[in-house]
């Protein structure tokens, strides 16, 4: 069990670093135009992803260290 739920850990966390780099993007874009109040949005959600991600990696550090 300890071995698919690190593996699952790895799979959320790439999930979440593909999503958050596509969110970047867009972000991007929106941030030299007038709708720039998009891109404050998007790169709020940006960092909640990303902060998402630490605690998955805190998670699957702590759950590597049980053995």
């Amino acid at each position: 069990m300890k071995s698919s739920d690190l593996a699952l850990l790895s799979s959320l966390g790439a999930q979440l670093d593909e999503i958050g780099r596509r969110i970047t993007e867009m972000a991007e874009r929106y941030g030299e135009t007038p709708d720039s109040a998009i891109a404050t949005e998007l790169f709020g959600a940006e960092r909640a992803l990303f902060a998402t991600r630490r605690s998955l990696d805190r998670a699957r550090s702590l759950l590597e260290d049980m053995s």
